[in-house]
C-alpha cells in the first residue's frame, strides 16, 4: 500500500484550524500550532524553521511523561516485538503477559501493600475508577453515607467528571461546573515550601475537618508533595503523615495522585516516599510508559479490594474497552527497566542542581514572585497572569519548547536532557519570563 503523500506544513495548518480541537482552545483554533515531524533525545523537529530554528529542546517531557526522551531504542524495541505478536485483545475474560508482569512490577514497586492493580486508560480515568473503589468500599460495608472526597485547595486531578470535582473550586479550569458537579469537602492550600517546617495550625486544621466530616466521608484524595497544573506549588510531606493519622483515626481512606510526581520526578520514585506514607489507593501515569502510550494504573490494598469484594455487588464495574492494551503494558515494561536500570535518583539530583544554578537569575527580572526548584522540577512563578503567546514565543526563540500558564512559566525536562540543554532550558524559562 503506498505511503499517503505528506502534506507541508501550511495546508496542514490549515486542516488543522478546520478539524481538530486542540486541548484547552478554542473551536476553531485562535493560534497556530507549531508543526512536529518528528521527535529524537530531547529534541523535536519542526516542519519548518522557527524563528530560526529547526529543532527545539523539549523542556516540558510532553506533558511530564516523556522521561526517557523521544526515539528510545529500548522502548522502539519493545513496541516493535509487542506489535508482532498482538497489539490489543480485550481485558473482560482473557489475560496476557505484559499486563501480568507490569502489573506484578508496580505492586513491587509501590510503598508499602498496593498489591492490586487496575489498569486503565488515562490518569484521570484512573482518579475516575479510585473515587469509585472508596465509594464502593464504604457501600459495601454497609456505611453508603460516605460518599463525599476531601481534598486541599490548589489541585488538579483531571478532566473527566469525579476529578473536575476535586480540582481547585475557585482558581482551576473547571469553575464553569460549579453546582453541576458533586459538592466534595475543601481545606485550605497547603501552606508552601517543600523544606518548610510544619504549620501546626494547619495541620489543626486538616485534623479537624476530617474529624467533623468524618460519617460522610469516603476518601481524602490529594497530589503528595507538588500540586501539578493547578498552580505547580510544593509543600512539606509532613502533611501527608497527618493525613495519614487522621484518616486512620477517623476511618477514611487516603488516595494519593501520583500521576504527575510518580516514577522519580520529585526525586523519590514515588512522592509519597518523601514521608514514608503508604495510602489505600494510589493513581500512576504520564510517565509509565515513557510517553509512549496512554496508560494509567490504580493500585489498592488488600483492605479495598477485600471490602468491594464483600458487598452486594462484589465486582468493581469498570472496564475500559482498551483497559491492559498489550502494546502499552509492554512499552510500560521497558520503561521501568530503563528507569530503574540507571542511577536514576542521581540524576535528578543532576537536574535538579542544573535548574536551581540555571533559574536563579530569574528572581531579579521585574514581575518574578518566586523561583523553586524540585527534583526534576523548576518553576518561576510571575506576579501577573502571563501572555502566554508572548512567553511562548521568547522560549522558542531560545530553542526551547515551554508551555506556560495562569501566571507561571516552568520546567519538567526528560531525565536525559544534559547539562548544556539544562542551561538552555533555564535561559529560555528566563527569557519567557521577561517577555511574558
Amino acid at each position: 500500500m503506498p505511503e499517503p503523500e505528506s502534506m507541508d506544513a501550511h495546508d496542514l495548518l490549515a486542516l488543522d484550524r478546520q478539524h481538530v480541537w486542540h486541548p484547552y482552545g478554542p473551536m476553531p483554533g485562535t493560534d497556530d500550532p507549531l508543526v512536529i515531524e518528528s521527535a529524537a533525545g530531547v529534541r523535536l523537529r519542526t516542519a519548518e524553521p522557527v524563528q530560526g530554528h529547526t529543532e527545539l529542546v523539549d523542556g516540558m517531557s510532553s506533558w511530564w511523561s516523556a522521561i526517557h526522551g523521544y526515539n528510545h531504542p529500548v522502548l522502539n524495541e519493545a513496541a516493535r516485538g509487542q506489535l508482532d505478536r498482538m497489539s490489543h485483545v480485550m481485558f473482560g475474560g482473557l489475560t496476557h503477559e505484559p499486563a501480568v508482569r507490569l502489573a506484578k512490577r508496580l505492586a513491587d514497586l509501590a510503598p508499602g501493600d498496593l498489591e492490586h492493580v487496575f489498569l486503565c486508560d488515562s490518569g484521570s480515568v484512573s482518579v475516575e475508577v479510585a473515587a469509585k473503589m472508596c465509594l464502593q468500599y464504604w457501600r459495601s460495608l454497609g456505611r453508603p453515607a460516605k460518599q463525599r472526597l476531601l481534598t486541599w485547595r490548589g489541585g488538579y486531578h483531571g478532566d473527566t467528571w469525579q476529578p473536575m470535582s476535586v480540582c481547585d473550586p475557585d482558581g482551576g479550569m473547571h469553575d464553569l461546573w460549579s453546582g453541576v458537579l458533586p459538592r466534595q469537602v475543601f481545606a485550605d492550600e497547603p501552606p508552601a515550601g517543600f523544606d518548610a517546617p510544619l504549620d501546626e495550625a494547619y495541620a489543626d486544621h486538616l485534623r479537624e475537618l476530617i474529624g467533623r466530616h468524618a460519617e460522610e466521608l469516603a476518601a481524602v484524595i490529594v497530589e503528595p508533595v507538588v500540586q501539578g497544573a493547578g498552580g505547580m506549588r510544593f509543600h512539606s510531606p509532613a502533611y501527608l503523615k497527618v493525613l495519614r493519622e487522621a484518616c486512620d483515626a477517623h476511618d477514611v481512606l487516603l488516595v494519593l495522585d501520583e500521576i504527575a510526581t510518580g516514577f522519580g520526578r520529585t526525586g523519590e520514585l514515588f512522592a509519597a516516599g518523601h514521608a514514608g506514607v503508604v495510602p489505600d489507593v494510589m493513581c500512576v501515569g504520564k510517565a509509565l510508559t515513557g510517553g509512549y502510550l496512554t496508560m494509567a494504573a490504580t493500585l489498592c490494598t488488600p483492605r479495598v479490594a477485600d471490602g468491594i469484594s464483600r458487598g452486594e455487588v462484589p465486582v468493581l464495574a469498570h472496564g475500559p474497552t482498551f483497559m491492559a492494551n498489550p502494546l502499552a503494558a509492554a512499552v510500560a515494561g521497558a520503561s521501568l527497566d530503563v528507569l530503574l536500570q540507571q542511577d536514576w535518583r542521581q540524576e535528578i539530583k543532576r537536574i535538579e542542581a542544573g535548574l536551581r544554578d540555571g533559574l536563579e537569575r530569574a528572581r531579579t527580572i521585574p514581575g518574578v514572585r518566586d523561583v523553586r526548584v524540585l527534583g526534576a522540577i523548576g518553576v518561576v512563578q510571575l506576579d501577573h497572569p502571563i501572555d502566554m503567546t508572548a512567553a511562548t514565543r521568547a522560549a522558542v526563540g531560545e530553542g526551547v519548547w515551554l508551555r506556560p500558564f495562569r501566571d507561571l512559566i516552568y520546567t519538567m525536562p526528560p531525565y536525559i536532557t544534559g547539562d548544556e540543554d539544562i542551561a538552555r532550558i533555564c535561559a529560555a524559562v528566563c527569557a519567557a519570563a521577561r517577555e511574558g
